[in-house]
């Protein structure tokens, strides 16, 4: 096999000023991610550890981890508490910025809902280190991206019921990313400088013009779709953060919409 990549990066330039990402089908069948980077590209799965590997026997370390957590307390319940030691951090952190780069091309892909799960992985995780690290440093490592990827979690949740025309959902989604940052940042006794955190400030402003621009509409006021049972599905399953089965309804949707022949997943 050719191990040159050259001919997979001919009409692809890498653009500094943009994400450049596509979907392609892989030789397994399976549609893979593939973020362009200036000296390359990387290529992730769409399901599972984003390398396609297992760690520890299990599906990541952070699966790992929680296992032998439970098995430990379980097992000794009154012995030593479980705490994860540095090198296990710096496998998590590896493993955290996978997922980064996957919901960062999910999020420029339109997929929203997968976008949503990998946040909500990433902020589990977080909450794990924050719970068992031994050391403070090896927590703030991780915890400092907190409002980032909550903002991303709340952009990814909303941001499709919005496209469904169900604002208040979208404006509860907003709520609770502005809620959890606040919550961080009088965990770490920083709410006097809440102005300047990046994060607040966009869902803040995010939230005023979605309020202002449809105050008053009521979706008793829309005439009935034949996708309306389809689009209810849908926002039942992003509140309830089942977003594998959201990811699915909304290709289906987006198939109706778009009419036989349409390719739901698409590329930029």
């Amino acid at each position: 096999m050719a191990k040159d990549i050259s001919k997979l990066l001919e009409g692809w330039d890498y653009d500094p000023d943009r994400v450049s990402v596509r979907i392609v089908m892989g030789d397994d069948g399976r549609e893979k991610i593939q973020l362009r980077l200036d000296l390359g590209l990387l290529q992730l799965e769409f399901d599972g550890r984003p390398d396609g590997k297992r760690a520890g026997g299990c599906a990541s370390w952070f699966d790992f981890y929680q296992r032998k957590q439970r098995d430990l307390d379980a097992d000794n319940p009154d012995g030593k508490p479980f705490e994860l030691e540095s090198e296990d951090c710096v496998r998590l952190l590896r493993e955290g910025v996978q997922y980064y780069h996957r919901y960062v091309s999910f999020w420029h892909l339109e997929r929203y809902e997968l976008c949503a799960r990998d946040t909500s992985r990433n902020l589990r995780l977080f909450a794990f280190v924050r719970q068992y690290a031994r050391h403070t440093k090896d927590k703030l490592q991780f915890d400092q991206w907190r409002p980032y990827v909550t903002m991303m979690h709340a952009r990814a949740v909303a941001t499709p019921l919005i496209g469904l025309k169900e604002y208040g959902a979208a404006l509860g989604a907003i709520d609770a990313g502005i809620r959890a940052i606040r919550a961080f940042l009088k965990e770490y006794d920083q709410l006097q400088n809440a102005d300047n955190c990046s994060e607040l400030a966009y869902l803040l402003g995010w939230r005023e013009e979605i309020a202002s621009k449809h105050a008053g509409d009521d979706p008793a006021d829309v005439p009935y779709d034949p996708l309306v049972k389809l689009q209810a599905e849908l926002e039942q399953a992003v509140s309830e953060e089942r977003f594998e089965d959201a990811a699915r309804l909304r290709d289906t949707i987006r198939q109706h919409s778009q009419g036989p022949g349409s390719d739901p997943a698409g590329t930029l």
